[in-house]
């Protein structure tokens, strides 16, 4: 069994700055990608950044030059620097990792999700 644990959320002014970090643990062989999603209130969830086993990432549009992935492959953890928040940032964030366990097969996990409230 695998677990995601996620943290880092929480209340922050307009153009402030905050850290999520989301640690896998369990029977995991090794993490092909990493990344989170959100869901805003009274939307569908949506895309936000991935990171994969190579490094190689991909951002939504809409956090572009403000967000940044990291992953330590050592601790099976990736982090989220959002800097330059804005009120649209408000949403629950939800880490999700594709993971290989040791028969080889590749499963989706996902985090408990964390409240991110940005202010206006």
């Amino acid at each position: 069994q695998v677990q995601l644990v996620e943290s880092g959320g929480g209340l922050v002014q307009a153009g402030g700055s905050l850290r999520l970090s989301c640690a896998a643990s369990g029977s995991l062989f090794s993490i092909n990608a990493m990344g989170w999603y959100r869901r805003a209130p009274g939307k569908q969830r949506e895309f936000v950044v991935v990171v994969t086993s190579g490094g190689t990432t991909t951002y939504a549009d809409s956090v572009k030059g403000r967000f940044t992935i990291s992953r330590d492959n050592a601790k099976n953890t990736a982090y989220l620097q959002m800097n330059s928040l804005k009120p649209e940032d408000t949403a629950v964030y939800y880490c999700n990792a594709l993971i290989r366990d040791y028969r080889d097969y590749v499963t989706p996990y996902w985090g408990q999700g964390t409240q991110v409230t940005v202010s206006s």
